[in-house]
């Protein structure tokens, strides 16, 4: 156990203990034997003493200041850099999204304005009203004036190019088209996300050849971040760097992998021995083959400890490598089923090198990559690709932060494992860890799939369980920030639109004593939205982001749809921010 002393001396390096903690573990330190400190008080004069009290009760300790939680109701300082014309349209937009007619056909009217009106109107339009309300603009000349309007409130920039599809778009015949066979399941999926609302955003697929475009377009965001924001973020979705169904697959490996590791844990206390290993490769793969068993196990465990765990299975284990392993398969089994092709196997890999091409930029322009969370089916396949993203580009020896986060979203029942394994994956391999809870934003289509296919629904029970999932990941996440050693940082982007869970997340910083102004942890609210929270917080210090689409009004219509969507839904949401901006409103015509 360590001293009081060796606890201070690390607590004070890494700037954990505050100035008062630190005067206090400097005044309990041993002053010398009693003689020495009763000749010294003998030969203090009296005008010394009195200096000495005096000093003594100038630099007595103050009780640690308690951080301020904001006040979320404050409509002035929420709204003071929007001009009355903005307000009027941000009034003019909740009030059109709270009218459910509307919204629900609002996908056909805006089709029908294009076909009667024309593109150039109808896009005037939207940019007067929705586009001109929750978009930065088209490019990056457009969004300028908006950031800087953002940072003069002490608020950063999340960009995210929103182009998109619904999710009904179909691959199409190119050559270099992923070859995937369209099965009644995978029908049933398409069309359950197809038909939820809002509306799941993915990718079109169409080809390789546009996967690689879509490429350059985020290494544009990327470059956007750091001409217009130095401290900004950029967002990516992994859905357009390859096939949504090849992803699919790759997911259902993955998850078989996980079940090949618990069939080989024959006791079941979470590791694997030499002998479960033996027992197991024997009973499931053929031995006609010769295969070196000691070997084998030697690469999963070269420290020679006489087990190895999940993670240090699921590291070794990779999709591409399943081909090799399930050829010697005994029988074909729900592993083998999963197995990629040859073609699959290049087209995973094309699909990792466009993460890593992505990464680089990231990496080379000091911006932090958001790796957006998506449906249920795709995220084991895409928490392998950043992890190997965050291995290679947030090493320790190579950064001194983050480049590379992940999202998780906090109403799956598996957050909080997946959570606490990626962190211990971090601390073994000396990477930042990186991480963007959000509460999610597939819960309908994700519990019509389960009902359709008749499988446990992945999604918490009931809201409240989600509220204490993203409430204690949080917790989580900023315990391990001050616990992090060895120069391993861990940060935290809190996307939420929840003001109790932003204020429970101020309580835990000012228990740690965490700087507002740190990296440890970030807010962040969509562009158009909850301005109360944003602005109030980046005017109290805090480090504030807004999530900023943009891209050209006819390719954002389908983000646009689900905004209104979204505001349609959380009635009580958009009524408060129609409250606050009226209050606002009086504010300035009646003082």
């Amino acid at each position: 156990m360590l001293s009081r002393r060796a606890i201070v001396s690390i607590s004070s390096k890494r700037g954990l203990l505050s100035p008062s903690s630190r005067v206090l573990a400097h005044a309990k330190r041993p002053l010398g034997c009693c003689h020495q400190q009763q000749q010294w008080k003998s030969t203090l004069s009296l005008d010394n003493a009195q200096n000495h009290q005096l000093h003594n009760s100038e630099t007595k300790i103050q009780p640690k200041k308690k951080l301020p939680v904001p006040d979320f109701s404050d409509a002035k300082a929420a709204y003071e850099t929007k001009t009355t014309m903005e307000l009027v349209r941000a009034m003019t937009v909740f009030q059109l999204c709270r009218i459910p007619i509307l919204v629900k056909h609002s996908e056909m009217l805006l089709g029908l304005s294009r076909k009667v009106l024309g593109a150039t109107i109808s896009d005037a339009m939207l940019k007067a009203s929705l586009f001109g309300h929750f978009c930065g603009g088209e490019n990056e000349e457009q969004m300028r004036p908006v950031l800087k309007q953002l940072q003069s409130s002490g608020i950063g920039s999340i960009l995210d190019y929103a182009a998109e599809d619904d999710g009904s778009g179909s691959a199409s015949n190119e050559s270099d088209s992923a070859d995937t066979t369209t099965t009644p399941v995978v029908e049933t999926v398409d069309q359950v996300f197809q038909d939820a609302i809002p509306k799941a955003r993915m990718y079109d697929y169409e080809s390789e050849h546009q996967c690689d475009r879509h490429v350059e377009t985020f290494k544009k965001c990327i470059r956007s971040v750091k001409n217009l924001d130095a401290d900004g973020f950029a967002a990516i979705k992994v859905t357009a760097l390859g096939n949504p169904k090849l992803l699919e697959k790759m997911s259902r490996a993955l998850r078989e992998v996980k079940n090949l590791y618990s069939k080989f844990d024959a006791d079941q206390d979470g590791f694997i021995s030499r002998a479960e290993f033996e027992q197991g490769y024997k009973f499931f793969f053929r031995d006609d083959v010769e295969t070196d068993l000691d070997e084998m196990y030697e690469v999963l465990d070269p420290n020679h400890t006489g087990r190895v765990d999940f993670i240090t299975w699921s590291m070794m284990l990779k999709p591409m490598d399943l081909p090799k392993i399930t050829a010697k398969c005994r029988q074909i089994g729900p592993l083998s089923l999963v197995s990629p092709t040859e073609e699959e196997v290049e087209l995973m890999e094309a699909m990792f090198n466009r993460g890593h091409e992505l990464a680089k930029e990231a990496s080379e322009c000091g911006t932090r990559l958001l790796i957006d969370a998506e449906q249920y089916r795709f995220q084991p396949a895409i928490d392998n690709l950043v992890l190997d993203l965050e291995r290679n580009y947030n090493a320790v020896d190579k950064t001194d932060k983050p480049i590379i986060y992940n999202t998780y979203q906090c109403y799956l029942k598996d957050t909080a494992e997946r959570l606490k394994t990626d962190m211990e994956r971090s601390e073994r391999h000396s990477f930042h860890f990186g991480a963007k809870l959000v509460r999610g934003a597939y819960m309908e289509g994700e519990r019509a799939l389960a009902e359709s296919l008749d499988y446990p629904s992945p999604i918490h029970d009931t809201i409240e369980d989600t509220h204490a999932c993203y409430n204690d990941s949080v917790d989580f996440l900023l315990r391990q920030s001050v616990e992090a050693v060895d120069d391993r940082k861990v940060e935290l982007m809190l996307a939420s639109h929840n003001q109790g869970s932003i204020e429970k997340a101020i309580q835990t910083m000012d228990e740690l004593d965490i700087d507002p102004q740190s990296s440890t942890i970030s807010f962040a609210q969509l562009y158009g939205m909850q301005d109360m929270l944003t602005y109030n917080l980046g005017q109290n210090g805090f480090r504030a982001y807004k999530y900023v689409p943009y891209g050209e009004v006819g390719e954002v219509m389908p983000y646009l749809i689900r905004r209104a969507n979204e505001n349609s839904a959380i009635a009580g949401g958009a009524a408060k921010e129609l409250w606050m901006i009226r209050t606002e409103l009086k504010r300035r015509m009646f003082g």
